[in-house]
């Protein structure tokens, strides 16, 4: 054992040019210079070798099939990771990456073949450790270079949404201020007060994309703990919604102890969600029924509407904000997994049951707080 590893020390130059020069004729690679094209690659090989170079057990290579991190092994510190990182920032696309290994794995190949015309069962047991080893940096170079496209991609979120507040505000502000005044014609002040309604929505999925970058990088929603009564918030949200929309019908039920410490402002954008969730994908002209319920050290939420009932299949991701159908946005999106995050933010928890019979009902439970 051992002479592919000193092969590929042996040959390494030559192997990183056969890297470069399939690396250069991928689309992003086109204004790269020699030294970022051939990135970490070198100590790629490196690694590799001393792989090849280290006994390995059954049990772990069985665990590095099943792509198990030796201990104390870190993917994003590896020249592996910090490539896939690397090529995530230069614009290569996952395919592009991958291509590269399997670029690289077959110049050593075919290069390590020429030398070796004859292949014995050492040869062949090395060539199985090399394509272990390959695999192991492909998996660390595919899961950095994924952290790194979700990290881009949550700062634009952030700043996306930080950049809007302000003109949605001047259109807010705007629309207000003229429907204060006296010498507008109805049909104006329709269509005005049409601009500061959709404003007012726009603002709302504004914060929602906050949140959602905000929680994206690790941190839960913030909140503000006061006393309060969890019914007459109940109350207040389903007023908010019956103003936008006065032919609904919303029940609402109330018992028990409904008082606790908790945000109301994030609780109330929560309830709102859910609220209208459940109008706008209820059976047309059925109730939705809001239940308030007190226990020793809880108070339980329960927003229920008429309908069909939410695909089985969709109920897994139903609160994950990435998740979803672009022809069957039934239950989906943005709003759910916010107020997963209320919710969570709060130390309660949420549960969906939805089946054709009974309708749609999601219960959010709330302890008290302190």
């Amino acid at each position: 054992m051992g002479r592919l590893s000193r092969f590929i020390r042996e040959n390494k130059e030559e192997i990183l040019s056969a890297w470069e020069e399939f690396a250069r004729r991928l689309p992003s690679a086109n204004s790269m210079d020699v030294a970022t094209l051939r990135d970490h690659a070198g100590s790629m090989l490196e690694v590799v070798a001393s792989d090849l170079e280290t006994p390995q057990s059954e049990e772990e290579r069985a665990d590095k099939a099943l792509g198990s991190v030796a201990p104390g092994a870190e993917p994003a510190q590896s020249p592996a990771g910090k490539h896939g990182v690397g090529r995530a920032t230069s614009g290569f696309s996952t395919e592009e990456m991958v291509a590269e290994f399997r670029a690289l794995r077959a110049s050593v190949i075919a290069r390590w073949r020429e030398h070796h015309q004859q292949a014995g069962p050492d040869e062949l047991e090395e060539i199985v450790r090399f394509n272990e080893a390959i695999d192991q940096a492909i998996a660390e170079s595919v899961t950095e270079y994924a952290r790194q496209v979700e990290a881009t991609r949550d700062r634009f979120l952030a700043v996306l949404g930080h950049d809007l507040r302000t003109p949605l505000g001047a259109v807010r502000t705007s629309s207000q201020f003229l429907l204060e005044s006296t010498e507008l014609t109805d049909e104006q002040r329709t269509l005005i007060t049409g601009m500061e309604r959709s404003g007012g929505r726009m603002t709302d999925l504004v914060t929602d994309l906050l949140d959602l970058a905000l929680t994206r990088f690790g941190e839960g929603i913030p909140i503000k703990r006061a006393a309060f009564d969890a019914g007459a918030l109940v109350r207040d949200v389903v007023a908010e919604v019956n103003a936008s929309k006065p032919d609904c019908r919303i029940d609402i039920e109330t018992s028990g102890n409904l008082t606790g410490r908790w945000d109301r402002a994030r609780l109330g954008q929560a309830l709102i969600n859910l609220v209208g969730n459940a109008v706008q994908h209820g059976k047309r002209g059925g109730a939705i029924r809001v239940g308030v319920h007190g226990e020793p050290d809880s108070v339980k939420i329960a927003v229920s509407n008429e309908g069909p009932a939410i695909p089985a299949e969709r109920l897994s991701g139903l609160f994950d904000a990435m998740k979803g159908s672009s022809s069957d946005r039934r239950h989906l999106g943005l709003g759910l997994y916010i107020v997963d995050k209320i919710v969570e933010s709060h130390g309660g928890s949420i549960d969906v049951q939805s089946s054709d019979t009974d309708g749609t009902t999601f219960t959010i439970a709330l302890p008290r707080g302190r």
